[in-house]
């Protein structure tokens, strides 16, 4: 981390948690040379961060927070983290929906920070379990009545998770007998061994059905999500078509996903073009 007086609150609690995973630990006053700000900017931004839960204070500086595999953050806590990575990857997931297709969008807040990016997207059939990625399409259709081509957007029912999913026996059973074009889902998790999964098994199981459903996968997360599992898996690596990630994915991680499936890293650009010129994912 080089030292800068400007980055943002976001862009040092970023650093920060790349700093906290990589090394287990770091001190205040490391914090505040590398960063180029005062003890107090530092503990005001490690205090955010605990809030969120994804550090730990203790004496002097912060370690990370070791979760369970069944905790699961809720929505407002999770938006707060790396949202410059989920705007990127959603503005590079984009170019994957195609006018007039039918895609199938999952809960989470990177998929909801795409569903903005596909507002202009003509004639797009959404199908999605995510009360929030329908607000997104909803309340742009309530500024624009009028608007030709605007997308046509399927809610499912189902029980509502921490992060303002509907899962459950009537989000699957509406899911089962629907076909996708593209599936864009993020997950809680991204590993070798467990593949995708998540800590809520309900919503395992209504993933796993949007997977079944669906002619290709596009897997839209940030690189915090690889090697983090979740209790339950509900599909495998090889079940991926594509994932779209960002710049912090290390390269041991990038030469492991290639192995499965198709890699965009958001920023990058020989991957954006890859994306934008209609290359089959």
């Amino acid at each position: 981390m080089s030292e800068n007086q400007n980055l943002l609150a976001e862009q040092r609690r970023a650093l920060i948690i790349d700093e906290v995973r990589r090394r287990g630990g770091v001190r205040v006053n490391e914090l505040t040379r590398k960063l180029g700000v005062s003890d107090m900017t530092v503990r005001r931004d490690l205090d955010a961060l605990a809030r969120q839960g994804v550090v730990e204070k203790v004496h002097g500086g912060a370690v990370p927070v070791v979760e369970a595999s069944t905790h699961e953050p809720g929505f407002e806590a999770k938006s707060g983290l790396e949202l410059t990575a989920k705007e990127d990857i959603a503005r590079a997931a984009a170019p994957l929906a195609a006018p007039g297709t039918a895609i199938a969008l999952s809960g989470g807040t990177t998929t909801f920070a795409l569903a903005q990016q596909l507002l202009d997207v003509p004639d797009l059939t959404v199908v999605t379990n995510s009360v929030r990625v329908a607000d997104v399409f909803h309340a742009s259709q309530r500024g624009a009545a009028s608007r030709q081509g605007a997308a046509t957007v399927v809610l499912t029912g189902g029980v509502r998770t921490p992060s303002d999913s509907l899962v459950g026996p009537v989000a699957d059973q509406a899911i089962e007998s629907l076909h996708f074009d593209v599936l864009f889902l993020g997950v809680h998790g991204i590993s070798p061994e467990a593949g995708l999964s998540t800590p809520n098994l309900a919503e395992a199981e209504t993933n796993r059905r949007l997977v079944q459903s669906a002619r290709r996968v596009v897997v839209v997360a940030d690189h915090t999500k690889w090697g983090t599992v979740g209790l339950s898996s509900f599909a495998s690596l090889d079940q991926v078509d594509t994932l779209v990630t960002d710049g912090g994915l290390p390269v041991e991680a990038r030469a492991e996903v290639a192995e499965h499936m198709r890699l965009v890293v958001a920023g990058e650009p020989e991957a954006e073009a890859e994306a934008e010129d209609g290359t089959d994912i």
